[in-house]
């Protein structure tokens, strides 16, 4: 078996099988295309149903080198996925990555922005440009909805809902939620599709697509990146803060003035509570205040 047909096979699994975004399955693909090419560089000639532990401790070595420990424990949990795939399909008998274990990492608390360097950020938007109010729209939405920034970008005008109070959005794994959506996102969201949108000249295959470019499609992840980036450095707050930033902001902001975690964790779209449960450590004065309005002994 050549890796390239073993590859090909494996991305079918995850996205058929599996079901896992887009996102998720370049990240996995990329991971066994910096084996192949570590294999090719160092003249090892040999497929996957072959390969053994040392050549891919081997790799994992001088992969060591050139990235961070979250990265590294990425390629070693992808790598033991690719070859449990070829264990399950019957291509192998073992696992070579069974007994490689991945570094330690400690867990990282997300970066969250307070309301008033949030405020900060909106009020940088030049709102005579045609994209000022839907850089405004976009930002509302992210923080007052809690999307991902692909959640964000592939919004449908069939997935609002105003007048029940909330938007469908599609999930990692093509998985549907309902979210709350507030008056003040709606209101946003209502300028800039009344007074900018109806005036764009739209792509086929893009008019039931909420957010677009000057060109009438749809908005790429990169374009929102570039979009915060300028924003928060005109704002001069001194922080690494991207799409996800709001994302993380809005979880905290709830989590702080008194949301249940489990409502918290479906307007996520988390899978595990677990992933959630990380906003409890982002500001543990909540506990204190927890404790003293409802613990018997306060």
């Amino acid at each position: 078996m050549k890796w390239e047909h073993a590859i090909k096979d494996y991305v079918h699994y995850l996205r058929i099988e599996r079901g896992l975004s887009e996102n998720s399955i370049i990240s996995y693909s990329l991971d066994l295309k910096r084996l192949l090419s570590f294999l090719e560089s160092s003249e090892i000639a040999v497929s996957p149903i072959a390969i053994e532990k040392d050549t891919l401790q081997q790799f994992i070595f001088e992969t060591a080198k050139l990235v961070n420990a979250r990265s590294q424990s990425r390629i070693i949990s992808g790598l033991k996925s690719f070859f449990n795939y070829l264990v399950f399909e019957d291509y192998r008998e073992s696992n070579p990555m069974e007994l490689i274990e991945s570094p330690k990492i400690g867990r990282k608390l997300p970066d969250t922005l307070s309301v008033e360097e949030i405020d900060l950020i909106i009020s940088q938007i030049d709102l005579s440009k045609p994209e000022g109010e839907r850089n405004r729209a976009i930002i509302e939405t992210l923080y007052g909805c809690g999307l991902r920034v692909t959640e964000l970008t592939e919004l449908k005008f069939s997935n609002l809902f105003f007048d029940e109070g909330y938007i469908s959005v599609t999930g990692k794994g093509d998985k549907q939620r309902f979210v709350p959506i507030g008056e003040t996102t709606q209101k946003y969201i209502n300028i800039y599709a009344s007074e900018i949108r109806n005036h764009i000249t739209i792509k086929k295959g893009h008019e039931d697509t909420l957010f677009l470019n000057r060109r009438g499609s749809q908005l790429t992840r990169a374009m929102i990146f570039t979009m915060i980036k300028r924003l928060v450095e005109k704002a001069g707050i001194n922080k690494k803060v991207s799409p996800h930033t709001f994302r993380h902001s809005f979880a905290t902001h709830l989590l702080e003035n008194g949301a249940d975690l489990r409502a918290i964790q479906l307007m996520l779209g988390h899978e595990s509570i677990t992933t959630t449960e990380i906003y409890m450590h982002v500001d543990r004065s909540h506990l204190t205040e927890v404790m003293n309005n409802f613990h018997p002994r306060r």
